[in-house]
This record gives C-alpha cells, sequence and structure tokens, in this order.
C-alpha cells in the first residue's frame, strides 16, 4: 500500500469511528432516561406490594379484634372493619395489576426500542461500509488512472528523448556533410 492509500484508509476509519461515537452517546443518553423512568415504576410497583403486605397485617389483626359481649365475639363494626381492609387490599391489587401492566409496557418498549436501535445501527454500519468501498474503489481507481499516466509520461518522456537524439544525429550528419562539401569547395578553388 502506498501513503496516501494508507492515510485514506485511516482518515475513513477515524470518520467511522467519530460517526459511531456520536450514535453512542445518543444512545448512552436515552437509555438512561428510559432506565430511570423503568426504575421508578419498579419502586412504585415495589410500595404497592408492600403496602398490601402491610395491608393484610392489618386484615389478620382485624380479625383477631373481638370487641364483642365479653370480649368473645366479634361485633359489627369489627367485621365492618375487616371488610373495609379486605376493599383496601382489592383497590391496593388493582392499582399493583395497573402498575405491574406499565412496567411490562416499558420493559417491551425498551425491547422495541433496542430491536428497532439495532437495525438503525446495522443500516449505519452498512452504510458507512458501503460508503468506506466506495471510498477505497475510487482511490484504487485513481492510482491505476495515475499509474497509467505516469506511464505514458514515461513514454512521452522516451519519445522526446528519442526525437532529441535523432535531431542530434541529423545535425551532426548535416554538420559533417556541410564540413565536407566546404572542404571540398576549399580545395577546388
Amino acid at each position: 500500500m502506498s501513503i496516501n492509500s494508507r492515510q485514506m484508509t485511516l482518515r475513513l476509519t477515524f470518520l467511522f469511528l467519530f460517526l459511531w461515537g456520536l450514535t453512542l452517546q445518543n444512545y448512552a443518553h436515552t437509555s438512561s432516561d428510559s432506565i430511570n423512568a423503568f426504575e421508578d415504576q419498579r419502586q412504585r410497583v415495589n410500595q404497592l406490594l408492600n403496602e398490601r403486605s402491610r395491608k393484610f397485617g392489618e386484615y389478620d389483626e382485624s380479625l383477631k379484634q373481638k370487641t364483642g359481649i365479653f370480649g368473645l365475639f366479634k361485633s359489627k363494626g369489627d367485621m365492618q372493619r375487616s371488610i373495609d381492609i379486605l376493599k383496601e387490599i382489592v383497590i391496593n391489587d388493582n392499582n399493583i395489576f395497573i402498575e405491574t401492566r406499565k412496567l411490562l409496557d416499558l420493559k417491551d418498549s425498551e425491547r422495541e426500542r433496542y430491536q428497532r436501535m439495532a437495525t438503525e445501527y446495522d443500516q449505519q454500519v452498512t452504510a458507512y461500509m458501503k460508503t468506506i468501498s466506495k471510498l477505497q474503489q475510487e482511490n484504487e481507481r485513481l492510482k491505476e488512472k495515475i499509474n497509467t499516466l505516469e506511464q505514458e509520461e514515461h513514454q512521452s518522456s522516451s519519445y522526446l528523448s528519442l526525437f532529441i537524439f535523432v535531431t542530434l544525429v541529423l545535425i551532426g550528419i548535416i554538420i559533417y556533410l556541410y564540413t565536407c562539401l566546404r572542404a571540398k569547395n576549399v580545395t577546388k578553388v
């Protein structure tokens, strides 16, 4: 490889790495935002699960409470408190399902985004490779053109050298003949 082709390949490599770095930087920024959203949603689900556990503890306590006659039976108020706690647990369970669905949707959207980004990166890499290939082909074509021009220049200089040599030989012959003729004319007189 000549120095020019090495420099061209090096420049193309740096261009490719630079563009790829910009793409990764953009990915890192958007990825951290989506990770934060996922973590926030996961914490919401965990809080709801902890609240559910707490409410079940309250429900167990309400079942043990017997404020009826002589503390042997459950009063209507005790049963109503247990029922209210169960209603709160059901509402909390519904919220858990909703928040879990949101969490799964976030996870699915992340997966789809990663697939889309992978496809985009593949397309970009393919485009970069095509560009590099085109530039390498153009570089090879220009090298061939330079070699052809150098050969033509070498041929032209060979023809010029041959022409100058023939011209000098002819001038030498003309001078020789002229001196020979002059010498004959001088001896005739």
